[in-house]
């Protein structure tokens, strides 16, 4: 059934992206994260397209993504490691787990799994074996492709960047690793001092921008459009939508447009959002509800019912417009979308 809702995925911006950041990352090699269906626009197609243009190392958060992405044939890696009920899933070999606790690497070696990577806390207190745990032999005897570990402060000038970079790089040598892997789309960003052996990104390969000075570098690559599905006038003193928020100071025309926050366009964007049409800048009136907005039109004479418009959906100035992180916005836009394969 054609969706009143569609995204309009770039996907030579996409490839473009990756592109930007594999220079970037120097002799390192540069993969992508594509967890959460590929931050929401389709793992399989993004999978596909970078693979396509020369990318060889994919990471995701759960089994079940992995197994979605099985058929491709790519090198893929489970970043939340292996459970007991994720073994069978596992040993089929068609991914890779990030262990990343004690329990995880006894249960890997008690059921003979063979490669697998490691992740290791150098200060972010989320996901990891210490360097203690290292130093102890936890995972001794174990194949391991890739030493990780994680930025917590990536996307701003903070001291703990260096730090975690300097515990990291005192891992060099001290495992079987065959390659190491610190920096994610803002890691980038920081130098190829923490690139090592291979990159990670993630927003950044979707049109996020994670520190400003990456803002000429990285291009947009979603553009959600919706259909009007009305047009009327609103005259002086009458309100739009819940609560009233909006009240008409002249006679004006209103379109009403197929889009709520059950598509992830936020209550945030109440008489704060922009739509397109043509040249025409539309703003965004009244409270944004569950399956509508309303857009002032009086700037597009000729927009009629069943019309398609573009919603700015820049993630940097959006970010900044409505208070939400890139990644909350790229990640929400919701199932009610047209997805064509980027």
């Amino acid at each position: 059934m054609p969706a009143p809702c569609r995204l309009r995925l770039d996907g030579a911006a996409l490839v473009a992206n990756w592109q930007t950041l594999n220079r970037m990352s120097g002799r390192a090699a540069c993969g992508a994260a594509v967890k959460a269906d590929g931050y929401g626009l389709g793992a399989t197609g993004v999978a596909t397209r970078l693979a396509t243009a020369g990318c060889r190392d994919f990471f995701v958060a759960t089994w079940a993504e992995a197994q979605a992405l099985a058929p491709l044939g790519l090198s893929v890696s489970v970043l939340h490691g292996v459970r007991a009920e994720d073994m069978p899933a596992a040993l089929a070999g068609f991914a890779r787990p990030v262990l990343n606790t004690p329990a995880q690497i006894a249960r890997w070696r008690e059921a003979g799994g063979g490669m697998c990577d490691v992740m290791v806390d150098t200060g972010m207190n989320r996901l990891g074996i210490s360097a203690d745990d290292i130093a102890a032999g936890l995972i001794d005897g174990l194949a391991i492709d890739t030493l990780m570990s994680h930025l917590a402060c990536a996307d701003e000038d903070s001291p703990m960047n260096e730090m975690q970079r300097t515990r990291f790089a005192a891992l060099t040598g001290r495992t079987a690793a065959r390659r190491m892997s610190l920096a994610n789309s803002a890691g980038i960003g920081l130098g190829e001092g923490y690139a090592f052996d291979l990159t990670r990104p993630g927003l950044a390969l979707y049109g996020g921008v994670p520190r400003d000075d990456m803002a000429g570098a990285i291009r947009q690559v979603v553009f959600p459009e919706a259909q009007v599905l009305q047009r009327r006038m609103v005259r002086a003193g009458e309100s739009v939508g819940y609560n009233a928020t909006w009240v008409a100071t002249e006679d004006t025309e209103v379109a009403i447009v197929n889009l709520g926050y059950a598509d992830g366009y936020f209550r945030a964007f109440s008489n704060q959002g922009v739509v397109y049409f043509d040249d025409a800048i539309l703003p965004v009136i009244g409270r944004v509800s569950m399956d509508l907005i309303a857009l002032d039109v009086g700037a597009a004479p000729n927009l009629a019912e069943e019309e398609w418009l573009v919603i700015d959906y820049h993630l940097p100035s959006q970010s900044r417009l409505t208070g939400m992180s890139q990644y909350e916005l790229l990640t929400s836009l919701g199932t009610r979308f047209g997805r064509p394969v980027p």
